[in-house]
């Protein structure tokens, strides 16, 4: 059976002077394909089903156009710029059997040359992952790279509650890692059963997942 080749359509978007990388794993296969839907915007967590950009609006007042338009690109390009803040997801490429976006459902995953990545641009000190080390995650992903690369690197825990805190030396700098609640839908049953929702909610019955996110990605950026 051929599997389906689910490549990353974009390269690392990097600023010169960026202190912060987010790293995902891939946009939806849709991306890859080239089949955007018309409120998809065509860069780096764009699905119309995402969270990021959300999150990202409501912290920083950015009013986002949520469609696709080379506008709605140029606007998050711009915010990233001004506050140094470059995406690198961890992977290149992986195939699939079933065409969706599941983390799990990555097979022959290939990964991109982070600490290369790293070394050209040293002014990075935070490494943002939008998910966790579950498998298939990003900070799993990530951990398996420094595994098997040459470089020899391990995350020393700072926190062990969500979000997830850890740093590496790398030739002398202190890189410190995030491991946020991944910005999609299926991460909300987690955070649905997670104890400091539940308070915020008994305290305040609006509350949802997208203010518990808020509240959590607003420290980190």
């Amino acid at each position: 059976m051929e599997l389906f080749h689910h490549k990353h359509p974009f390269p690392p978007f990097i600023p010169d002077n960026a202190t912060k990388l987010i790293v995902g794993t891939l946009p939806p296969p849709r991306f890859t394909k080239r089949q955007l839907k018309e409120d998809d915007v065509d860069f780096c967590y764009g699905s119309r089903d995402g969270l990021l950009w959300i999150i990202l609006d409501r912290i920083f007042d950015l009013n986002l156009k949520f469609e696709n338009t080379e506008e709605a690109v140029e606007q998050r390009k711009e915010f990233l710029i001004s506050r140094n803040i470059g995406i690198c997801d961890v992977v290149e490429s992986s195939r699939r059997v079933k065409v969706d976006a599941s983390d799990l459902g990555m097979q022959k995953v290939e990964l991109r040359d982070m600490i290369g990545i790293l070394k050209n641009h040293p002014k990075v000190e935070t490494l943002i992952f939008t998910g966790g080390n579950s498998k298939n995650g990003p900070e799993y992903f990530f951990r398996k790279y420094l595994k098997e690369s040459d470089h020899e690197i391990s995350l020393k825990v700072i926190s062990s509650k969500t979000p997830r805190i850890h740093q590496f030396v790398l030739d002398g700098r202190l890189i410190k890692t995030v491991s946020l609640t991944a910005p999609s839908g299926a991460a909300n049953i987690a955070v649905g059963s997670s104890q400091l929702y539940k308070e915020l909610k008994k305290k305040n019955p609006e509350f949802n997942t997208i203010d518990f996110r808020v509240l959590q990605y607003k420290e980190f950026f």
